[in-house]
């Protein structure tokens, strides 16, 4: 016969359940699933007054409860492995972690009451007592020092120093913004291949420095080629590329019509 719970009120049906175990002291890895189940069902049946919002969290497990209550009269369902599944498995876990969170919401709880006797007050040190600093004797803060132990002390330094560099970054360069107009650029590389018709790549590029302005070169280059204005050949691999100009003379590329 399941034992009577008189209890006024609970968190939560997890919260009833974690009691129902404590209170009968059984394993709750090995919960006797038929005992609280009817411990479970005499409290819902005192229930009756209570609002619906609550009582239907209570009915969700304890439908649960009788679901697992009836797989476990049947034959044990076995997994891949040849494992047989306690239908108990699920409902542990989430006890477990109800349990967890609900001492750890206790020592919140506790740390929040010790935190209330603990009294603070603004400093009311006065300003000449903050700035006083101890005379230095020098006599004393050189007594038994040698100049062997003076070299040590300058060699420790040097090694802390050197400990505080990152041996990787230390080595980076700066990084510089180069300023280039993307159009006007364009424009320029390819005024000078319709002036002379024939020219070589390298050529271009010595015209002005920078990575962008090389970049920006290449780009126009197959640009051009796009669009049928000009033949490059190569000859031999790595080797300098000819730029032959076969377009119109005063026709300028879609990339370069915006700086005219």
């Amino acid at each position: 016969m399941g034992i009577p719970v008189k209890l006024e009120a609970f968190e939560g049906p997890l919260d009833l359940l974690l009691h129902l175990i404590e209170k009968n002291k059984v394993n709750i890895y090995d919960i006797p699933i038929v005992e609280i189940t009817e411990q479970y069902m005499e409290y819902i049946s005192q229930m009756q007054n209570e609002n619906l919002d609550v009582m239907s969290e209570f009915l969700v497990m304890a439908a649960t409860l009788l679901d697992i209550k009836s797989r476990m009269l049947l034959p044990p369902e076995v997994t891949e492995e040849g494992e047989e599944i306690d239908p108990r498995e699920e409902l542990v876990q989430k006890l477990l972690e109800y349990k967890m969170y609900k001492y750890m919401s206790y020592e919140l709880r506790d740390r929040q009451e010790d935190a209330s006797y603990h009294m603070f007050k603004e400093p009311t040190i006065p300003d000449e007592v903050k700035a006083y600093r101890e005379p230095v004797d020098i006599d004393k803060l050189l007594d038994g020092m040698t100049l062997q132990k003076l070299h040590n002390l300058f060699k420790d330094i040097l090694r802390r120093q050197d400990d505080r560099v990152d041996k990787v970054r230390s080595g980076f360069g700066n990084i510089q913004k180069q300023e280039l107009d993307l159009s006007e650029t364009m424009h320029f590389v390819e005024s000078y291949i319709i002036g002379h018709k024939t020219c070589k790549f390298k050529e271009i590029l010595s015209l002005r420095r920078g990575k962008m302005y090389v970049i920006v070169t290449f780009l126009t280059l197959l640009q051009l080629m796009k669009e049928g204005k000009v033949e490059v050949d190569q000859t031999e691999t790595f080797g300098d590329i000819s730029i032959v100009y076969t377009g119109k003379t005063g026709e300028m590329s879609e990339l370069s019509q915006d700086y005219d």
